[in-house]
């Protein structure tokens, strides 16, 4: 246990150390931080570390190991009904559990019209994992499931107003979190694994690009039905404003406010932990699928995932953030914005490694095609990919 930990510790420092060198030499450079903001970050820094080695130890521990049995049993069962109404409540519970989508409705909509939002996306993932473990079963093609569903979303698009599409495709984004991804890609593990066929690989792929089409379609047909307009996203209240003076701030200040971000991510992470531990524990009292040894493995696994989520939570949204603004304002200043581009696509290349959800992605990827696909072309791949997708993004943004 010692020694897995010390080696997540190691991967979780080479993942975090570059994006941390990059915002320091840029708060030297080009765009000057005050003090707050660079006292959040460096916290934030060592959160991000130890957070993300916990949460993928536990995540090995519990999440995975968790879903891939679930997964094997549905297939082994045979019952499309019993496959159906396991799936469509997974979806729905691990959605909601997702930090992430917690994070865009907050950012998005207030009281009743939050929660709206939330069930929408965790139904959307719910018939979705259904069409995909059916498909795994009956062999259906992913490609025409694919094009058929965005086919779908793109006629939806010009039904609702154009503000409404960034959020019904970000709705999409965010349920690729920390909690459904290790659920939804061992699941397909697991109904794919009982399969001795040279199509089983390919099997174990897709569930999560299906999963993610539904709360688009979902998010839109939301749109459609309450005539939505006008949407923007709201900036979150940070620990410190920038201009609160600099002998108020110290790293005690810092230190305690950390302290009650840590209360509130707690309460958070427990109340989204719940429904997967409750659907666990009524998975084993009808199965017995878990020794009492794997059990007692499983529980400490769930322990480090909690207490890792929270901390990287923490670190990401009070240390990170106010970073992340602060670079943007800045860096809009100089040169006319055109210094986002290069800016964003190098920390758009790191950030990558420092996503949870990609680091159990990457490495179910290697397990599943027996090291044919490396995590580290996984991750080279992925990170090419979000550095060009965030210089089109910017590009887009400074052209209007």
């Amino acid at each position: 246990m010692g020694n897995l930990i010390k080696s997540k510790l190691w991967e979780s420092f080479q993942s975090i150390l570059p994006i941390a060198l990059i915002v320091s030499l840029l708060a030297v450079t080009l765009t000057p931080m005050d003090t707050a903001t660079f006292l959040l970050f460096v916290f934030g820094v060592v959160c991000l570390i130890f957070g993300l080695s916990i949460f993928t130890t536990g995540a090995e521990m519990s999440m995975q190991t968790i879903g891939a049995k679930i997964g094997t049993h549905l297939a082994q069962s045979g019952k499309v009904w019993l496959i159906t109404l396991v799936s469509f409540l997974i979806g729905i519970f691990v959605t909601i559990a997702e930090p992430d989508l917690q994070i865009l409705a907050d950012q998005v909509f207030e009281g009743s019209a939050r929660w709206l939002l939330i069930l929408a996306v965790s139904a959307g993932v719910g018939v979705f994992l259904i069409i995909a473990m059916l498909r795994v079963l009956f062999r259906i093609s992913l490609s025409w499931l694919l094009i058929g569903f965005y086919a779908v979303a793109l006629v939806l698009c010009t039904q609702v107003d154009p503000s409404f599409w960034a959020l019904a495709f970000d709705s999409g984004g965010v349920t690729t979190g920390p909690m459904t991804v290790p659920f939804i890609m061992s699941i397909g593990a697991g109904v794919a694994g009982i399969r001795a066929t040279k199509e089983e690989h390919d099997d174990a792929f897709g569930l999560v690009a299906l999963c993610s089409i539904g709360p688009i379609i979902a998010v839109m047909i939301l749109g459609i039905c309450f005539s939505v307009k006008d949407l923007t996203y709201s900036a979150s209240e940070l620990l410190f404003h920038p201009t609160d003076p600099l002998g108020s701030v110290t790293t005690s200040t810092v230190t305690t406010a950390y302290l009650h971000s840590f209360a509130e991510h707690a309460a958070d992470v427990a109340i989204a932990l719940l429904p997967i531990i409750a659907f666990a524990l009524i998975f084993q009292i009808f199965t017995r699928a878990f020794t009492v040894r794997k059990l007692l493995r499983i529980g400490i696994g769930i322990i480090y995932t909690f207490v890792g989520l929270v901390v990287f939570l923490t670190g990401a949204n009070e240390g990170f953030l106010p970073v992340g603004q602060a670079l943007g304002d800045s860096l809009a200043r100089l040169q006319g914005g055109w210094l986002l581009i290069p800016v964003g696509m190098l920390l758009g290349y790191f950030i990558v490694n420092a996503e949870p959800a990609v680091y159990v992605l990457n490495k179910q990827v290697e397990q599943i095609t027996a090291g044919a696909i490396s995590s580290g072309t996984m991750r080279l791949t992925l990170s090419i990919g979000v550095a060009a997708a965030l210089g089109l993004s910017m590009l887009r943004v400074l052209t209007g």
